[in-house]
């Protein structure tokens, strides 16, 4: 069961946040209008649900409703949430097991996709829902159809939709990567030649070269993908410790980023320009960024590292263009971080959250709040939406008002 607290009225037109990590997965929002600081104690609390279940998914926003998973019950069961933005439960609905192995719960943010919705499971069971009525459109047990291998720590992934395709990672025989319809769950494409398993990585879009190629991080490598045809077109190394790569690549002009935690760190790639080949410009071990993601503001990348050679749980601005650390500040200790509106929002793993503004010699903590709703650990990823601030901590969920007066 879930409960609502603390009822909320308003009406604005409302930015979207229908997938993980935000419009364009990069975390960053485009609106303006937040605040610049925080009350005393942090931003006003406009509502919260409890009874969520366990789990480090955020939350989708779009349409008028907001979205999230939890693990919940005796047969441990992965529900999808559906409120109203001012917190009225509009229904609730499972997809399957939820992963019950190591840190057990679930991982996967719903993505939202006009009038559907799309969520995978630890066990790899990717569901379609109606986003507005929860009623089930198709599931594939993805690991199953394309003789996938699951991981240590279950299939982590949120799918991506691009045109008329969902794609996601069973990490089969010739089909690391899959693209199927998103409306019928007919296979298009698998990644013929590519044998490895998911690394806990969202894959992302990028344009280089006038191409549109998908961007992933799977169980050795860094790899490109024709959308179009699952075609793999550039392939390079980068394995991770555990084989963990969670951390989606930042590409900008010709150049493309990773990292990974547990001090392997990061490397810079520089793609030639039909993006089939690469020439490794630079390596870097201080920002070893574990899943908590990284932001490219202007020509810098920001996160937090793990146990790489900066300060543990620190913050640092790493150029991308050298790799060179510019500078690295404590803040809320190591955690994930989203941007809007001039600011960083960072969501420590002790709870912490903090309204940092960025300059260029330095990070300036501006306000902080803790929050002391929830349960387990503080691994989920912040979003906004509207002039609001959803932080997800386990079984409950948070929603705080952060826009100027």
């Amino acid at each position: 069961m879930f409960v609502f607290a603390i009822g909320y009225q308003g009406t604005a037109d409302a930015a979207d946040w229908p997938q993980f990590r935000g419009p364009n997965r990069d975390g960053k929002s485009a609106e303006t209008g937040l605040l610049k600081k925080w009350p005393e104690g942090g931003p006003e609390l406009l509502w919260d649900a409890e009874g969520l279940g366990m789990g480090f998914a955020s939350v989708a926003v779009a349409d008028g409703y907001v979205y999230t998973t939890g693990m919940v019950g005796a047969e441990k069961q992965g529900m999808l949430f559906a409120f109203d933005t001012n917190g009225n439960p509009k229904w609730k609905v499972s997809y399957g097991r939820a992963w019950s192995g190591a840190h057990p719960g679930v991982r996967t943010t719903p993505t939202i996709d006009g009038d559907r919705l799309y969520v995978i499971s630890g066990y790899g069971n990717l569901v379609c829902f109606d986003a507005k009525s929860g009623k089930k459109k198709w599931e594939v047990d993805v690991l199953k159809k394309f003789n996938g291998k699951n991981i240590r720590w279950g299939i982590s992934e949120s799918v991506l939709i691009d045109g008329e395709k969902v794609i996601c990672t069973p990490g089969g025989k010739d089909a690391t990567v899959v693209a199927l319809n998103k409306i019928t769950a007919d296979t298009i494409w698998t990644t013929r030649g590519l044998s490895e398993t998911s690394a806990y990585c969202c894959p992302v879009i990028i344009k280089t070269g006038g191409k549109r190629l998908i961007a992933t991080m799977v169980q050795k490598s860094v790899v490109l993908i024709d959308p179009e045809n699952g075609k793999v077109v550039c392939r390079m190394p980068h394995v991770g410790k555990y084989l963990i790569s969670a951390v989606s690549p930042v590409y900008k002009d010709g150049r493309i980023y990773v990292t990974t935690g547990y001090g392997v760190g990061g490397q810079m790639f520089e793609l030639s320009a039909d993006a089939t080949s690469y020439t490794q410009k630079w390596t870097d071990k201080n920002l070893d960024c574990h899943h908590g993601g990284v932001l490219l503001l202007g020509g810098d990348i920001h996160g937090s590292n793990h146990n790489g050679q900066g300060n543990k749980g620190s913050w640092i601005c790493l150029e991308m263009a050298t790799g060179k650390v510019k500078y690295e500040a404590k803040l809320v200790g190591k955690g994930s971080v989203i941007f809007a509106d001039g600011m960083m929002y960072c969501y420590g793993e002790n709870g912490k959250v903090g309204l940092v503004r960025v300059t260029p010699t330095r990070y300036e903590m501006v306000s902080s709040f803790q929050v002391t709703k929830g349960t387990d650990e503080h691994w989920a990823h912040p979003a906004i939406s509207d002039g609001r601030l959803y932080i997800r901590h386990g079984e409950a969920l948070m929603v705080y008002d952060i826009k100027a007066k």
